[in-house]
């Protein structure tokens, strides 16, 4: 299928942690102009986290003697907050979900999801959750241990099946994997959905190990990874875009390999895919 038979995409977009929907929006007109050119009359959908942030909540912020950093207000925002101390939750992780489902409903159903750092994590959790059987799987591990995180009745429709079918691709940045075992049955079994992961050499704020532990949680045979030279950003470079459409055209076209591509580079990538 030549690029100008394809056929327009609907793809849902989720931005970090302490960014906001038009900021990601911002920070991705350089994907979004590629995906447009690819697949004309595509529209990418760009909603905000519910969880406004502080100052304080941002990494690295040092007020100074006349602020407060629980007090000023900012344009951050996040999906969940991870809960201070020792405990294995997330705060909020119920409204993010609802927020994405109320998004799905509204404006979808959505070809792909993409995702940034936190917004990766969440552009895999959405590709499980839409996944057939997902539901059940949480169901039995709730009945085997209440702590366990309940399937997000916000992603059940009336009829009682997902709000809509499974997505054709993920592409997650700089993405990670909840960390706890009370959320094992979004990776358990293994995401099904085509996934494209994108790790930065020099991230320091997601770091391989982290990034990895995702990738183990997807089947192997329906991702592809792909490791850029630079740290925690969306890469916009020609090389790294051709990889993400190339990627989206395999699987919008059923194309998507057998065989997952581990850590290509820059100097060994043939793309598209």
């Amino acid at each position: 299928m030549s690029t100008k038979d394809n056929k327009g995409l609907k793809i849902l977009m989720l931005h970090g942690f302490t960014q906001s929907g038009p900021r990601f929006h911002d920070k991705t007109r350089a994907l979004e102009k590629a995906l447009i050119k690819a697949f004309p009359s595509s529209t990418l959908h760009y909603p905000t986290g519910p969880l406004p942030l502080r100052p304080a909540d941002v990494p690295g912020f040092v007020p100074t003697s006349q602020e407060n950093g629980d007090e000023q207000e900012t344009d951050s925002f996040a999906w969940w907050r991870r809960q201070s101390g020792d405990s294995p939750l997330y705060s909020g992780m119920d409204q993010g979900l609802e927020k994405i489902a109320k998004t799905i409903r509204q404006e979808g159903p959505f070809d792909g999801v993409i995702g940034f750092s936190q917004g990766g994590a969440a552009a895999a959790i959405v590709a499980s959750l839409l996944e057939p059987g997902r539901r059940q799987t949480f169901q039995t591990a709730y009945n085997k241990d209440p702590q366990k995180f309940k399937y997000p009745s916000s992603f059940i429709s009336d009829d009682g099946e997902a709000i809509q079918l499974p997505v054709k691709f993920a592409i997650v940045y700089s993405g990670f994997a909840a960390p706890f075992e009370l959320y094992s049955a979004f990776y358990e079994p293994k995401i099904t959905t085509p996934v494209l992961h994108f790790l930065g050499s020099l991230d320091t704020l997601v770091d391989e190990t982290r990034g990895r532990v995702l990738i183990d949680s997807c089947e192997s045979g329906s991702q592809r990874v792909v490791t850029h030279p630079g740290g925690h950003f969306l890469p916009s470079q020609k090389v790294w875009l051709d990889a993400a459409i190339g990627f989206v055209k395999d699987c919008v076209n059923g194309a998507v390999t057998k065989k997952a591509i581990e850590d290509e580079g820059v100097e060994d990538m043939d793309v598209p895919f």
